[in-house]
């Protein structure tokens, strides 16, 4: 998935903003900035590769039973950072072992698992609770 599609789909998502930080990264939150409440569900950047190729990688939250069926998908790892404090994030590098289709199923499902982390008010505000 190109740089492009990634920050389109992302921004078509409900309640989502985009911000540029941790080393020129594409940041992805959901929730509510004029807050000061949101959640990151996912995040975006490059990595180059010993052949010059580059590649966009995206890291984004998951269940844990997802977490542990990535890990050891061929073009995923835990996510540099978060994983190795406990959190269950994975990266895709490669899009080897899970398609575009099925990324954007995973950056869907971290940014319900991460709507879900504001609170009930905000969620009902929101639209996510009714």
């Amino acid at each position: 998935m190109s740089p492009d599609a990634f920050n389109n789909f992302c921004a078509s998502l409900p309640h989502t903003h985009h911000v540029v930080q941790w080393g020129d990264a594409d940041v992805w939150k959901v929730g509510a900035p004029e807050k000061g409440k949101n959640k990151v569900f996912v995040v975006g950047g490059w990595r180059k590769q010993d052949t010059e190729e580059t590649l966009y990688c995206m890291s984004f939250h998951c269940s844990e039973i997802a977490f542990e069926f990535l890990k050891d998908t061929p073009g995923c790892r835990p996510a540099p950072y978060l994983a190795s404090r406990g959190m269950t994030w994975i990266q895709r590098y490669h899009d080897q072992g899970v398609s575009d289709k099925d990324l954007k199923d995973y950056i869907e499902n971290s940014h319900r698992l991460m709507a879900a982390k504001l609170t009930k008010t905000l969620q009902r505000e929101l639209g996510f609770l009714v």
